[in-house]
């Protein structure tokens, strides 16, 4: 991804909107990119899940495993084109 892709539209609902913003700087977010990626704010949990991955999975040095809150994927699931 480079720098000059721009964020295109949000999936889903806001945070607020699920509940699921304590604060105006915890917020979980899914934005379409204007290239056609998908950009996950959420918690990274990287640290706290790499010793329980399954073998096969494999997080690479720029990359964080991410998690956010499970209605956030379900209210974004209508706003997500099908392959």
């Amino acid at each position: 991804m480079g720098p000059l892709v721009r964020e295109r539209r949000r999936l889903g609902k806001t945070a607020a909107e699920l509940g699921n913003s304590r604060t105006t700087n915890d917020c979980p977010d899914i934005w379409e990119l204007d290239n056609g990626d998908i950009a996950i704010v959420g918690r990274d949990m990287t640290t706290a899940f790499a010793d329980r991955l399954p073998a096969d999975v494999h997080i690479g040095a720029d990359e964080r495993l991410v998690v956010i809150p499970g209605n956030m994927l379900s209210a974004a699931k209508p706003d997500i084109r099908d392959a």
